[in-house]
């Protein structure tokens, strides 16, 4: 079967990124039936997605829905926050559309900026509000017009060797790139959540072996091969999904990604390596 490329834009690979999640074998789903007002069942995500979308879905079951996927999407990795990111797309893609009219750069910095922002605000949107999802999508909203605002000052002032820095593109962000590596099979859904949960979140490698039923030694040892097949394949740009702009003249060099991928090594940890993009198409 030929191999499809990743979109080149940033709503459209956010969008193929949930719609591996959706896809079989194991489809991500919602438990509907803890939530009054959704059917008694187990939803997949594309059929939650319709249901937040329609009319006739009250508010406050969209916001108790949105509270959850916020929550899951903090407490249980990359996954659902690209399912948040995927069910929220049809409002992304109307906003990107209303920011178009002031934004003269290229679409692609709009809506990566607009992407961040709602993955950013996730991690801290207070969850007591109502209109969770619509409050996301400001926070994008926000991000965008900082980055035109900053755009706007770069062309007021020009040094002859300084330019502006191009926006971080949201799946560089290492939760992205984990899940990039569950979608090509470099690891598995429980590497994963043993990476991010003990590099990026810093939870003890003790409490995640424990909720994954593996002694700490073997936790270890499972999570430094893992790390390793993650470096390969990010120097190999096996998880490239879109050419990415280099930040700086020169090639970067993927050993010292670690110091800027959000990972701490935990203590007694002799392999650290970067989880975050490796090598930009050139």
């Amino acid at each position: 079967m030929r191999h499809q490329s990743w979109p080149s834009t940033p709503l459209d690979a956010a969008q193929r990124a949930f719609d591996l999640l959706v896809c079989p074998p194991a489809p991500l789903a919602f438990d509907g039936r803890a939530f009054p007002g959704l059917p008694n069942r187990i939803l997949s995500l594309d059929a939650l997605k319709q249901l937040l979308i329609d009319d006739t879905t009250p508010r406050s079951v969209r916001d108790e829905v949105w509270r959850e996927l916020v929550v899951r999407a903090r407490r249980d990795g990359p996954a659902w926050v690209i399912a948040a990111v995927g069910i929220a797309m049809p409002g992304l893609r109307r906003t990107a559309g209303r920011l178009g009219k002031g934004w003269h750069g290229d679409s692609s910095d709009r809506d990566s900026e607009l992407l961040t922002g709602f993955v950013d605000r996730l991690h801290s949107v207070d969850l007591r509000d109502t209109r969770i999802a619509g409050k996301l999508i400001d926070a994008g909203v926000r991000a965008v017009k900082a980055a035109r605002d900053r755009e706007a000052e770069s062309d007021a002032i020009r040094v002859r060797t300084t330019w502006s820095m191009p926006p971080q593109q949201p799946w560089d962000h290492p939760d992205w790139v984990l899940t990039r590596a569950v979608a090509q099979a470099v690891i598995d859904p429980d590497e994963y959540l043993l990476i991010a949960a003990t590099r990026l979140d810093q939870v003890a490698l003790a409490t995640v072996a424990d909720k994954l039923g593996l002694s700490v030694a073997l936790a270890a040892a499972w999570r430094r091969k893992a790390e390793r097949r993650l470096a390969d394949a990010i120097r190999g740009g096996e998880l490239d999904w879109v050419p990415l702009v280099p930040l700086t003249h020169g090639s970067p060099d993927p050993q010292a990604l670690g110091e800027t991928s959000g990972i701490a090594p935990s203590a007694g940890d002799d392999d650290v390596v970067p989880v975050a993009a490796g090598s930009a198409n050139r």
